[in-house]
């Protein structure tokens, strides 16, 4: 596996360009399984979770291609083919948004359990629940997902969890139910700008689908989506990656692309920790004097701080005067970023589910292992921040969800760039 030699200490700035949004581009992709005609889909980031989700869909009869200008054109070509690769599914959580469309579309669907980060439970009894309202017969065997139906008929379902509402459930039953037989109401749907944003692009296609980034999503099914094009949304996640490598590096940075508007929460939390904010229609702007206050904060479903943000907020936290807490509802086991930040000086610990900093330190280089997605983003936060040379490995990781984080950082003035494992080697000895 690649690896990043980061040298640290330079204060990040000027201005980078936020990709499309992986989080949304996945299950638009997957839904793409539902139209009788072509989908052209903008923006679409390069990224390894699209490669693994294209080569799924490939396996699955469709026509998947990259034209030079980033759009990605789906089609359906060999509708027959229902079962799922096991081995791509278990690359990440997000090819299981195949389960609905294929089901809806194709009337059979066989899709293992999915795999993906290693940040705590997932289950998707929710996806499983609202599919069988629908009217499927839904079992899992020999650690598959079995569903059929003849015909999907709309029905009340309810997808709120102990844990808030589940995107990637509200996906699979919302893109399932716009083929269904009558009238589908969800209450305890998801309201996250990329549930929206599919939405937007099921309609577009011809879905009749209302309510949407409200707790209640009403479906008038349809018998039949056409064919279309839709730009998906810019990536609030690498936007808010990028606002915090200027934050932790005491910089002056600009995020061009990005929407505001689905970062509130993230922008209230950096002003909070001392940094001023400057938004305008197209554009946000971070200044940072690099001497931040601690913050109490709580990851929580949409609107609030995403759980796929509070480790870069740990990271930017270890810069903080005074002791910081920070706790994640959605997913309380996400703390492995703990360890490998106390290996860089970091004083951090994981108490009681919840990450508690006390800071500053003086951050120094080190050898540190990503262990999932957002988690290797915020080693890569520190490692700009230490004085001295990090490698953080596993950067495999970073790039299921970031279109090559160190040339967006080296442009800001980031000294960071990739090296083989046989550097690696080289470096380490």
């Amino acid at each position: 596996m690649d690896a990043l030699r980061i040298t640290g200490g330079a204060k990040l700035a000027g201005t980078v360009s936020v990709s499309g949004s992986k989080n949304a581009a996945l299950p638009m992709m997957a839904a793409a399984i539902l139209a009788d005609g072509p989908v052209r889909i903008d923006g679409v980031p390069r990224l390894l979770d699209v490669e693994t989700l294209a080569q799924l869909l490939t396996r699955l009869g469709m026509s998947v291609r990259r034209d030079a200008a980033g759009s990605v054109h789906l089609e359906n070509i060999d509708a027959t083919l229902v079962r799922a690769d096991r081995r791509l599914v278990a690359r990440m959580r997000a090819s299981f948004c195949v389960l609905g469309p294929l089901l809806a579309r194709r009337r059979k669907a066989i899709v293992p359990l999915p795999g993906g980060c290693a940040i705590g439970d997932r289950p998707v009894d929710l996806h499983l629940r609202g599919l069988a309202a629908l009217g499927a017969d839904v079992r899992i065997e020999r650690g598959c997902v079995i569903a059929k139906a003849r015909r999907l008929s709309g029905a009340m379902i309810d997808l709120s969890g102990p844990r808030g509402p589940t995107v990637t459930g509200t996906a699979n039953v919302m893109s399932a139910a716009a083929l269904a037989r009558g009238k589908t109401v969800i209450t305890g749907a998801a309201i996250e700008p990329e549930v929206v944003d599919l939405g937007e692009m099921l309609n577009a296609l011809g879905a009749r689908i209302a309510g949407l980034g409200t707790p209640t999503i009403e479906i008038s099914g349809v018998n039949q989506l056409g064919g279309g094009s839709y730009r998906i949304i810019p990536d609030r996640i690498e936007a808010a990656t990028l606002l915090c490598a200027g934050a932790i590096t005491g910089g002056s940075v600009a995020v061009s692309g990005a929407r505001a508007d689905h970062l509130t929460a993230v922008l209230e939390a950096l002003e909070a920790m001392g940094c001023t904010i400057d938004i305008t229609a197209d554009q946000i702007s971070l200044r940072s004097t690099g001497n931040l206050k601690p913050i109490s904060l709580t990851a929580l479903p949409y609107p609030g701080i995403p759980t796929d943000v509070q480790s870069q907020l740990t990271a930017v936290a270890t810069r903080a005067t005074g002791q910081s807490r920070i706790a994640d509802r959605v997913f309380p086991k996400r703390f492995h970023h703990v360890r490998e930040l106390a290996r860089l000086g970091a004083a951090v610990r994981h108490v009681s589910g919840r990450a508690i900093v006390r800071g500053p330190e003086n951050l120094t280089g080190a050898v540190v292992t990503a262990t999932d997605l957002r988690a290797s983003a915020a080693l890569v936060l520190a490692g700009l921040a230490a004085s001295g040379e990090t490698i953080v490995r596993r950067v495999r990781h970073l790039d299921r969800g970031y279109e090559r984080l160190e040339d967006k950082l080296a442009t800001l003035g980031g000294r960071v760039e990739r090296i083989s494992k046989v550097r690696q080697a080289a470096v380490q000895s």
